[in-house]
């Protein structure tokens, strides 16, 4: 009752932790939650027609072996909960697809949780390992999801940005300083995450970053999360190494990767966690009371794609750098500055030779004027950040994440527009 009107309120307060999350990524209005600029601009992309280059999931079909057995496991009667740590078929082909690309020797019944994709796993992982004022390093730009469930956790979200900067030649290349990286980490670092390959920008980081983020963990006492969810999907010769396989690191290590990326089944929503058993348990000890378990037809099937032949993930990383280098191509023609991604699904392009400046401006006009979907690369900094600017490079904020692992005609209509859109700038 109000001590001053004497008046019973009309409802309660919903205020609470989620505002720490919304307020993070920038989402906080007038109290109320808004939605991510991925749902804004898929919407919008609905909306109008525009060809969908924004949101990260891709046009293409999963393998037929893939497919197949999750028709025949929802059709013999694979439909219940399944056990709360995983399937045991699924556990065990993470654990051999680890040990057969990595040498990493998970126990299957230990040392590996599965989970309602990686967005869980992260979820999971951070709530369970934070206090209240502990700090955890990311690179910067980052996936959303990181500062939302750092703020949830009540963390002190700390990063290290990536160097974005143009070579004088229309490309623009990333980088970031293992030295730089290292000495961010700190006494309060409770937590690394390390997202490599890196969204949004298709960063590979090297074994060199990898390493002297790994002494400094050491030195610390902190614990190393990784987002390793384009973990195929790499190009040009390069491959991906996990920091848990470099000596020592297992030990403090939380590997977290899923299978909608490689496999085209983001809507499956089917991710893991490998790490030493009380690491793990740590995880499950929150994960369980989340979502307990779901996506029981989907499981087995994903099992069948980690048992795939190697040779079959390599086809499927390279038929993913031909459409890459389909976009990245097109988009240099027309006169962007863009970079050429190692790994992922995306492709940085700069329009500030077509007198754009202000990309979040630009992508909420580009469906109308040019039937595109871009995602405004600010989306990934926190509010409060000030980018970085190198002297010889882009300020981030000028620049769009394009995605590539769409069909080849849905980049073929968007780059005919964009050409369109330039001739008339």
């Amino acid at each position: 009752m109000s001590e001053t009107s004497g008046t019973l309120p009309s409802a309660p307060s919903a205020r609470g932790p989620w505002m720490r999350a919304s307020r993070a990524t920038g989402l906080l209005r007038d109290e109320q939650a808004q939605a991510t600029i991925f749902a804004r601009m898929s919407a919008l992309a609905a909306s109008t027609g525009a060809a969908n280059l924004g949101q990260g999931f891709p046009d293409t079909d999963p393998p037929e072996p893939v497919a197949e057995a999750a028709v025949a496991a929802i059709r013999g009667g694979v439909n219940q909960y399944p056990p709360g740590r995983g399937e045991a078929v699924l556990r065990e082909a993470i654990a051999a697809h680890q040990r057969r690309r990595y040498g990493l020797p998970w126990d299957p019944d230990t040392e590996v949780l599965v989970t309602t994709g990686a967005t869980e796993a992260l979820a999971a992982t951070l709530l369970a390992l934070l206090e209240p004022g502990d700090e955890v390093l990311t690179l910067e730009p980052f996936y959303d999801q990181y500062a939302a469930m750092i703020a949830l956790a009540g963390g002190v979200h700390r990063t290290v940005p990536i160097a974005i900067t143009d070579d004088g030649a229309g490309t623009l290349e990333l980088d970031v300083d293992p030295e730089v990286l290292a000495a961010a980490v700190g006494p309060h670092t409770r937590v690394i995450l390390l997202n490599t390959p890196h969204n949004p920008t298709g960063l590979l980081l090297g074994e060199g970053a990898q390493r002297a983020l790994l002494a400094a963990a050491q030195r610390h006492d902190a614990v190393i999360v990784t987002d390793e969810v384009y973990e195929h999907l790499v190009f040009d010769g390069f491959a991906h190494r996990p920091i848990a396989a470099l000596p020592g690191a297992a030990e403090r290590t939380v590997s977290i990767s899923s299978a909608g990326k490689t496999f085209s089944v983001t809507g499956w929503k089917i991710g893991w966690v490998t790490a030493r058993p009380a690491l793990l348990t740590a995880v499950l000890g929150v994960k369980q009371w989340l979502t307990f378990v779901s996506g029981a037809p989907f499981q087995g099937a994903v099992a069948a794609g980690l048992s795939l032949p190697e040779e079959e993930l390599s086809r499927i990383a390279t038929d993913l750098a031909g459409r890459r280098d389909l976009l990245v191509g097109g988009l240099r023609e027309i006169g962007f500055r863009v970079s050429r991604p190692s790994a992922g699904y995306f492709a940085l392009a700069d329009p500030g030779p077509f007198g754009e400046h202000d990309a979040a401006a630009l992508a909420e006009r580009l469906p109308a004027e040019a039937g595109v979907v871009g995602i405004p690369l600010g989306a990934f900094y926190r509010p409060e950040a000030e980018p970085v600017v190198p002297v010889h490079g882009p300020d981030p904020r000028t620049l769009l994440r394009l995605a590539f692992c769409k069909d080849r005609p849905t980049i073929e209509r968007a780059l005919e527009g964009l050409e369109s859109w330039a001739r008339d700038r």
